[in-house]
């Protein structure tokens, strides 16, 4: 008996296995570098960012000019139209958490390598020269030397990273306390090398930041801004001394009502400087000075030749120059000395008008950029978001003095991690939340007319008011504020936004399903962002469609045709489109492309009484040989060439069945199955009939195949006969339609083929890859052998849609691609690195499509939905006039999912569903989403205050532009096209112009805390999720929680319930009071409040409709409301949760309680005795912050650690958790170890905070999937294993990869996914995809383990995403 029930439990513990697939990367960027870090970089800059979760990612800033002709063809002048993207170079998974990184110069290398800080315990120096040549993500690991124990521990270092400016040493410190400095150097072989890290510890020593000043050529310094704080012994007996010395009241006096962070709290913040002594390998604690209390930010300003040396410190509201040795400041004109000697070179930064007083305002980062011919100068932005300019003013004549300082206000932006700032004139803003974003500089030279403050005008006010000495003055934000200019944030006036990285970051809420009405997949809607940057995102998987034109036909097309113009050239080399071919059941419709598109007639030359088979453009083109255009019908073939036309007859009563056509050979199938080849002779330009075959079966469809690149023919045709065979043919001249290959279908026949030229793996070679649309709707994809025609034994296959597949050669961006149409189109494309990639695009059906190319549309696709004629673009609009340039189709940012942005006013805490009634037969789906900021005001208060969100007020349309004689930016840029940039420049463009600056403001901060601004929002997602209407709630009322509750007393009317808490203050925690708010919505437009209900004992933090009720969660109590007239009615509740409710979900009646520290509750409701009883609790205290049920006895938990536990309930265990009886004595009842506990199936650290999970399928009928989503924007999902194959195949793969996979950081895979408990059952899905960027010979070493080929297991990766998505 003992046996079975053991072998019960292990059973049903091993039955769910998960494997983690992650859907989206992180958009969070915790650290940044620029530098030029890869061999073909060619001098352009290059940005290394650490993301959340363990990826290194290494952009690329590409600028690209292209040359637009004028409306008129004799126009000699030109556009310029100059696009700025970010190209992704390379990305590396590290598994680990990443905390630091810096670009490090080695003395006399042209390239920089990257430094990097993280969790492992290890100094790793990582080399990208490599990465691009070698056709590699990974880069070279040049060191991952051990210092520490791993894991984020207070003394490890990691946390700080500095570098000498001269490339010679680096410093990585930690927390507290420990500091090691790292000798860096090049051996004789020209190899770098680190000598063993020197120690430069400092006990009892809190550090705030650290960076490396530029010594010239002297001994490398580093300095670090710190706080040393007492012994514990020494601080009791200093009490003790204190109390025995003084009276009672006087020692409650004496320093007890300071706070610790605030002035005379008895420790003193320090700006110090660390020497390493090159000559005796030591480093000492050079000097050190004391610094304003709040400082935190550090950037070293150019020494030696360049510059003065020193740093930059921000703090709150100032920002100072210190420097070891520096002279007082010199007197203002005109200011007297008095009784205070001014001896900090320091100045007050401007503020806002509504900024209180008593309010500081803190730089959160600064940067220094150095320029040409000796210049610099630095950038801070404040918390607020606003950018701040700071020079130095130096004599002319000697570089080591600073005279004063000046800070001027250059634009508001994002707050970011970082400020970027590359030699081209551009700045990247790592934003904290939200979109990151590029940005150009249109002027920098701004100090003659922006709001501005001098080191002068500050001292000057030190020394009129400064009664309490020179401390006293600057720890005041009062007197800050009254000696500080002030501005209004407005529009951005001397940057404009060129390009926009993508971040979902962070993500609130989650939700999936198929919403929009007329598509086929769900999709996914994300809460996310803060404050001005919030936004609901709908992510749909697939590539972005722009729809450029569309226009209805006359019928429904059988197929369209595009034929190229060899007279017209783009500027990119490539032919123009000249005629569009609609082909009809009986008819021919030709439409000519130019300015307009319009309809020919007999003039074009085509027989328009027949329907069109295939038709091309025949010739090497450009006219440097005989052209013309074939058009083939069913009964014949019909060659258009200089005006005269020529006809080739079927023979007898036979008719073509299907065609193919390229610029030089025309295949024809009648019926029966004989094949009749033409070739184009180059000599007279005359289509001559090479070769016939009769294949002994019925042709359904094929293909010649596109020319290849430098060929004059294709050297194999495809055949889909009507068997269930595809065969290839040869088009050798010495082997016409010879047999080279067949492969068969199965039971299912192919209703089209298509043959395309790919790039090799090395990007030199040509490939050929067949591909074959079934009438299954499912997609074949095989290679074939360029040499023998062999087609592939191991092809991979796709389902695609309900309807058989139609495959057409297109070109996107440059590269080959094919689009598949069925239920819904697909793009297949190259990905890199030998990979191919296929992609749904996010649009209606399409019946026919081709690829297209005109002087507006350089790239699109023209294609049949019905009987409509569209014009598509994909990836993108051409114009990217929003800042947000596309990213390349197959490159390694290409990701899986495209969003569409819907903004919203506060932050967004969470969502839910409603079902409106509109009259007695018809219903709609609306979404409900509550929003709330803390320290904010609502909107009637802005708007009372005279706040403008957009920035638009107080704005001139003239732009800043520099003076005459100036050095601008003194950048590596192209003066000749930044003054043509400027000419071109005009008031046409001033629409597309604000929508580059437009930027996020937040608005004024309140004075106390306790304040809110929050509004309940309702969403047609059946309309672009357009706004039906937005409630804004009372003052400092914050809606947190809301749910879509049923009251059986309202007849099943779908409610919708918002739980708010008023004047809620975090620090300490507490509010004023709580309500349950009940809205009706009316005709599925407007909300309609019922009424409000007050509770007590804590504030509401979660709804769940339950039973036909209402199961509230309010602080440690869980209460269950029925409908009443005027108020919520109290039915039972359960008191004495451990800490409070975060979490609530019901099924049955069963209650799931997610508690704020101590895990999971499993409660149920008897209904004879009206109580909530607990069933049963987990053992591990998690701090939940998101919970989903996967059945009525197991749910998946995300803790604020970054965990994902799946919890379920022991069989049997909610049998005695009622009573029946009564006999059980009520003490027995409550004890401790009489709680059933909850079992643990599966535990995974994903590496980020996963803030929501839903239970959903991706695909329209596919199996459910545990989505989730993280603060840090990441999205993934965990599927469920549905075979011991599938199990044993990839916990197999998974373990040969954590001994052969590359550690960059030096992090053991398993020992991160096991953070803080053991993984168990959840296979580690980014670690298996590392082998596809293995060497070959690992990965074929790791096949021949599995029993595999290479092929075959590149092919179960594949496949398992697929089935995902």
């Amino acid at each position: 008996k003992i046996n079975n029930l053991t072998m019960t439990s292990v059973t049903s513990a091993a039955a769910m296995k998960l494997l983690d697939v992650r859907l989206k990367h992180a958009g969070s960027i915790i650290a940044s570098a620029i530098g030029e870090f890869t061999s073909s970089s060619g001098g352009c800059q290059e940005i290394a960012c650490l993301r959340a979760g363990g990826t290194i990612d290494l952009y690329r800033i590409v600028i690209s000019q292209t040359k637009n002709g004028g409306d008129n063809d004799d126009d000699e002048e030109e556009e310029e139209e100059v696009s700025t993207t970010l190209q992704l170079v390379s990305r590396v998974e590290t598994r680990s958490t990443l905390r630091c990184l810096s670009a490090l110069r080695i003395s006399g290398s042209k390239r920089d390598v990257l430094v990097v800080g993280s969790d492992s315990g290890c100094f790793s120096v990582l080399d990208f020269e490599n990465t691009v040549s070698k056709n590699s993500n990974a880069p070279t690991i040049l060191h991952c030397p051990p210092f520490g124990k791993a894991g984020i521990r207070r003394d490890t270092p990691g946390q700080y990273l500095a570098v000498d400016p001269r490339g010679r040493a680096c410093m990585i410190a930690s927390i507290e306390k420990r500091k090691l400095v790292y000798v860096v150097h090049r051996d004789s072989t020209g190899k770098v090398t680190l000598a063993t890290p020197l120690e430069a510890h400092r006990p009892r020593t809190l550090v705030f930041d650290l960076v490396g000043v530029d010594n010239g050529y002297d001994n490398p310094i580093f300095a670090s801004l710190e706080v040393q704080y007492e012994e514990y012994e020494d601080v009791v007996i200093a009490e003790k001394k204190l109390k025995e010395s003084s009276t009672p009241g006087e020692a409650n006096n004496n320093g007890g009502d300071v706070k610790i962070g605030q002035p005379g709290d008895g420790f003193t913040k320090q700006l110090a400087y660390y020497e390493l002594d090159l000559g005796l390998n030591h480093v000492s604690r050079r000097w050190a000075t004391t610094v304003h209390r709040t400082a935190c930010s550090l950037a070293a300003v150019p020494g030696g030749a360049d510059g003065p040396g020193g740093v930059l410190v921000g703090g709150e509201n100032y920002i100072e120059y210190i420097h070891e040795g520096m002279a007082a400041p010199p007197l203002p004109n005109g200011a007297a000395g008095g009784n205070v000697t001014p001896k900090r070179m320091i100045c007050v930064i401007p503020r806002r008008e509504l900024h209180p007083a008593t309010k500081g305002v803190l730089i959160t980062s600064i940067t220094v950029l150095k320029q040409k011919k000796g210049k610099f100068f630095a950038l801070a932005q404040s918390e607020l978001g606003d950018v701040y300019k700071v020079t130095l003013k130096m004599p002319k004549d000697d570089k080591t003095t600073v005279l004063s300082m000046t800070v001027c206000v250059l634009d508001t932006l994002p707050v970011g991690n970082e400020l970027i700032i590359s030699k081209l004139a551009l700045l990247f803003i790592p934003s904290e939340f939200g979109d990151h974003g590029l940005y150009q500089f249109d002027a920098i030279d701004i100090e003659d007319d922006a709001v501005k403050c001098t080191s002068n005008q500050t001292i000057s006010a030190m020394l009129l008011k400064g009664d309490n000495g020179e401390d006293g003055f600057y720890s005041s934000s009062e007197t800050a504020a009254s000696i500080a200019p002030t501005f209004r944030p407005t529009l951005l006036r001397n940057l404009h936004k060129v390009y926009t990285l993508d971040s979902l970051a962070a993500i609130t809420s989650v939700l999936v399903g198929e919403l929009a009405g007329n598509e086929v997949s769900p999709q996914i809607y994300a809460l996310c962002g803060r404050g001005p940057t919030s936004s609901l995102r709908v992510l749909r998987h697939g590539l972005s469609v722009t729809e450029l034109a569309v226009s209805e036909l006359p019928g429904v097309p059988g197929a369209v045709f595009n034929v190229r113009d060899d007279q017209t050239v783009g500027k990119n080399g490539k032919f123009y489109d000249r005629y569009i071919v609609v082909s009809f059941a009986d008819a021919t419709l030709v439409l000519s492309v130019g300015e307009t598109v319009e309809e020919m007639g007999k003039e074009s030359g085509f027989l328009t009484t027949e329907p069109t088979l295939a038709c091309s453009a025949l010739g090497n083109g450009g006219g440097d040989g005989p052209g013309g255009i074939v058009q083939v019908y069913p009964g014949g073939v019909r060659h258009i060439q200089r005006g005269s036309i020529s006809e080739w007859h079927v023979p007898g009563i036979k008719k073509i069945e299907c065609a193919s056509a390229n610029e030089s050979q025309i295949l024809i199938a009648l019926v029966g199955g004989e094949l009749i080849y033409f070739e184009l002779d180059p000599m007279s330009g005359n289509l001559m009939e090479a070769a016939t075959r009769d294949v002994g079966a019925d042709v359904c469809s094929l293909d010649v195949g596109a020319l290849p690149k430098g060929k004059t023919r294709s050297l194999f045709a495809a055949v889909g006969c009507r068997d269930s065979t595809v065969r290839l043919l040869s088009l050798a001249p010495g082997g016409l339609l010879e047999q080279k290959s067949s492969t068969a279908l199965g039971t299912t026949r192919p209703h089209s083929v298509a043959l395309s030229n790919v790039e090799g793996a090395d990007g030199s070679a040509s490939e050929i890859a067949l591909t074959v649309g079934l009438d299954d709707g499912s997609a074949l994809r095989a290679g074939v052998d360029p040499i023998t025609g062999a087609i592939s034994t191991s092809p991979s296959r796709r389902f695609l849609g309900a309807r058989p597949v139609a495959v057409s050669r297109i070109t996107l961006q440059g590269v080959h691609s094919t689009l598949l149409l069925s239920s819904r189109p697909w793009i297949g494309r190259a990905a890199g690195k030998g990979r191919h990639a296929m992609s749904p695009m996010s649009y209606a059906p399409l019946d026919h499509g081709c690829s297209f190319s005109n002087e507006a549309v350089k790239e699109g696709i023209v294609a049949t939905s019905g009987n409509t004629l569209r014009i598509l673009s994909v990836g993108g609009s051409e114009s990217g006039g929003n800042g947000a340039a596309p990213a390349a189709l197959g490159s390694e940012d290409d990701e899986a999912f495209n969003s569409n942005r819907i903004d919203l006013r506060y932050t967004p805490r969470q969502m839910s569903l409603l079902s409106a009634r509109i009259t007695e037969s018809s219903r709609k789906i609306v979404l409900a989403i509550v929003e709330s900021d803390v320290n904010d005001f609502g909107e009637e208060v802005k708007k009372a205050m005279g706040f403008d969100g957009s920035g638009k007020s107080k704005v001139g349309s003239k732009k800043k532009e520099s003076k005459d004689g100036d050095d601008a930016m003194d950048m590596d840029m192209d003066e000749d096209s930044d003054e043509e940039e400027k000419k071109d420049g005009g008031d046409e463009e001033e629409d597309d112009d604000d929508n580059t600056r437009l930027t996020p403001i937040r608005g004024p901060v309140p004075a106390v805390q306790g304040r809110w601004g929050s509004c309940v929002r309702l969403v047609d997602p059946a309309n672009a999720c357009s706004t039906l209407d937005c409630v804004e709630m009372n003052r400092n009322e914050a809606a947190l929680c809301c749910a879509s509750v049923r009251f059986h007393s309202r007849g099943g009317e779908s409610l919708l319930a918002v739980g708010t808490v008023t004047s809620m203050t975090m620090h300490p925690l507490g509010h004023k009071e709580s309500h349950v708010v009940l809205y009706r919505v009316v005709n599925g437009e407007r909300l309609q409040l019922l009424h409000r209900t007050k509770v007590d004992d804590g504030p509401v933090l979660s709804l769940v409709h339950f039973q036909g009720r209402l199961l509230v969660g309010i602080g440690r109590i869980v209460r269950l409301y029925e409908m009443g007239k005027r108020q919520l009615l109290k039915k039972c509740e359960l008191r004495g949760l451990p800490t409070m409710v975060k979490t609530l979900q019901a099924a049955g009646d069963r209650a799931f309680v997610g508690d704020m520290m101590q895990s999971v509750q499993f409660i149920r409701y008897d209904s004879t005795a009206n109580k909530l009883l607990l069933v049963a609790k987990d053992r591990s205290p998690r701090p939940v912050t998101c919970q989903e049920l996967l059945d009525i006895n197991t749910v998946a938990v995300g803790d604020k650690f970054g965990n994902i536990s799946v919890l379920r309930l022991p069989r049997g265990a909610d049998v005695g958790a009622i009573d029946v009886t009564g006999a059980r004595a009520l003490w027995d009842s409550a004890r401790e170890d009489a709680t059933p506990k909850l079992e643990t199936l599966c535990t995974y650290h994903v590496g980020e905070v996963v803030t929501s999970m839903t239970r959903a399928s991706l695909v329209a009928g596919g199996a459910e999937s545990l989505i989730y989503v993280t603060v840090t924007g990441r999205v993934g999902a965990f599927v469920p294993f549905t075979s011991r194959e599938d199990v044993e195949f990839y916990s197999s793969l998974e373990g040969f990869l954590r001994a052969e996979a590359p550690r960059p950081t030096g992090r053991d895979p398993q020992a991160y996914r096991s953070y803080y408990a053991p993984m168990k059952h959840i296979v580690d899905g980014d670690l298996c995809d590392a082998y596809a960027q293995l060497p070959y010979d690992v990965r074929q070493k790791i096949a021949e383990k599995l029993d595999r080929s290479v092929g075959e297991v590149m092919k179960k990766l594949e496949d398992t995403r697929n089935a995902l998505l």
